[in-house]
């Protein structure tokens, strides 16, 4: 079988990845702190190997968004660009900063929680809440290092 290649990056450039695996996942993911990292409504990730994703020029600047996860960013021009467990071998790039973000559709839809009631998808892809799809425990004591968000509970 033929090793699936795909590149991305940020808006500016100064931030090039390649990946050189199939994702494993590609999902939609609706936590709260997605949509404050992403600035919408929700993210769309596709997880990989981090053996397998390569920046040849220079790394996303990373923000320990929680005690348990990290997400890369261009530090130019801002760009969302990876989302990871601290000590998991995977790690997720943005959909949208895929060259091609046409090959890899969503296949779920996670933390679901928080998705907003104004935003319907209209679609049969399964759906888990943060707590049914994170690794066992990981969420009991993590700590959130976003700003808090007072209007919600």
């Amino acid at each position: 079988m033929a090793e699936t290649v795909f590149t991305g990056g940020c808006q500016c450039g100064a931030v090039r990845y390649k990946a050189t695996m199939t994702p494993e996942d590609v999902s939609y993911c609706h936590c709260r702190m997605c949509q404050k990292a992403f600035g919408g409504p929700f993210a769309i990730l596709a997880q990989v190997r981090r053996t397998h994703l390569h920046f040849p020029k220079a790394p996303p600047t990373i923000y320990r968004s929680s005690s348990v996860a990290e997400r890369g960013f261009c530090p130019q021009c801002g760009t969302p660009l990876t989302f990871a467990y601290s000590d998991s071998e995977w790690i997720s790039v943005s959909t949208g900063s895929l060259d091609e973000p046409e090959r890899f559709p969503p296949a779920r839809h996670f933390g679901v929680e928080s998705q907003l009631s104004w935003l319907h998808l209209q679609d049969d892809l399964p759906r888990s809440t943060t707590d049914e799809s994170a690794p066992d425990g990981l969420l009991v004591e993590m700590i959130n290092h976003q700003h808090p968000d007072r209007s919600r509970p």
